[in-house]
């Protein structure tokens, strides 16, 4: 399988996509150049004859198909060293000769992207980022605050379905309202009960779902919302210097995911008519889709995972607007020192309750 590289025109130097002017630019000379024309550069190249040595076949014995099953691997054009990855992995950097690479087969036909959203925060904001999500928990292992942790981030596009669709809800709530008043003898409450109808509609537009096995759903959905104006067609330039993985699940696949939160979404649009009661409690609803449409794009998004104890702790920060998330550990020598040491008259329950708030950085 064929390697797609991005030359320098000057030097012949791999140049990478920088997020800070949005171009390809060169870090051995420094050059920078626009996409189009550095895509026409490449396919010039990439129409020039090479070399065919035509070598024998080796005397060694092929892989068994156990043995290869979710590998692929692919040769670097800089240095010819072979690049291996699983079947998902569509843009990578040489082991060798650290040149970035695009996995072009991995991207043709049902897995070519409709679109993408370029890197806007480069890694030293990443870093801060990760600096500032650390302080002030003093509970944390120290581990985690070592700066050669902070150096093992990676830029990486994450496989995004987006689903467009219009939604019509009916919801039915019984309400009430309570009036009460008294007179010398007695106090008086009056209940009137009253059967809410409504019905509305709304348009949804780029309702995105996780097209990637690998990164958790929970982590992706905490860095959104993208930017979806500055959502461009794709083109493969983008990927270079970047790590990228094309989809493993399905848009199939992410539509009852896609289903639940737009009827989810509806019936709280509905919801929040119901004014006036001092009570509401829905008893029915339904929501129709129609006009549904799904496109397949790349989201930028830097990603740390660290191991503490044997367990794995990831951090993701949203390449476009810079929003950080991510669990952390609790160093419970700290803990019980704190304890004892400042908390040891309070409540367990007061104790907790602090606890909870040092380890939210709250």
């Amino acid at each position: 399988m064929s390697v797609l590289e991005y030359k320098c025109p000057h030097c012949g130097g791999a140049v990478n996509f920088d997020s800070a002017s949005q171009q390809m630019t060169c870090p051995y000379c420094d050059s920078t150049f626009e996409i189009a024309a550095l895509e026409e550069h490449n396919a010039e190249l990439r129409s020039e004859t090479v070399d065919d040595f035509g070598w024998g076949d080796y005397q060694n014995g092929e892989w068994s198909s156990e043995e290869i099953q979710g590998l692929s691997g692919y040769r670097c054009p800089s240095c010819a060293g072979e690049i291996v990855g699983d079947a998902t992995t569509a843009a990578t950097h040489c082991p060798y000769c650290g040149n970035p690479a695009v996995l072009p087969k991995q991207l043709e036909g049902m897995f070519k992207p409709d679109f993408v959203i370029p890197f806007k925060v480069d890694k030293e904001a990443v870093k801060a980022g990760l600096e500032k999500h650390l302080k002030g928990k003093r509970l944390l292992p120290k581990l985690f605050k070592a700066q050669n942790r902070i150096d093992s981030i990676v830029g990486l596009y994450v496989p995004f379905w987006l689903f467009d669709c219009k939604a019509k809800g009916q919801a039915r709530y019984q309400a009430t309202r309570v009036s009460t008043w008294s007179d010398s003898k007695y106090n008086y409450t009056k209940t009137d009960y009253y059967s809410v109808i409504r019905e509305g509609g709304a348009d949804f537009a780029r309702v995105p779902a996780d097209g990637s096995k690998k990164m958790q759903d929970t982590l992706m959905e905490s860095i959104e919302p993208y930017d979806y104006s500055q959502m461009i067609d794709f083109q493969s330039a983008y990927l270079s210097g970047f790590l990228a993985d094309k989809y493993d699940v399905t848009g199939e696949e992410c539509q009852p995911y896609v289903n639940e939160r737009v009827k989810k979404t509806t019936e709280a649009m509905l919801r929040e008519t119901v004014t006036g009661y001092h009570s509401c409690v829905a008893q029915h609803s339904s929501v129709q889709f129609s006009d549904g449409k799904v496109a397949y794009a790349l989201m930028p998004a830097w990603v740390m995972s660290t191991k503490y104890k044997d367990k794995v702790y990831t951090f993701v920060m949203n390449g476009q607007t810079g929003k950080f998330v991510g669990d952390l550990p609790i160093s419970w020598g700290r803990f019980w020192a704190w304890f004892f040491g400042l908390f040891g008259g309070f409540s367990a329950a007061g104790f907790l309750f602090l606890l909870l708030i040092d380890v939210l950085g709250g």
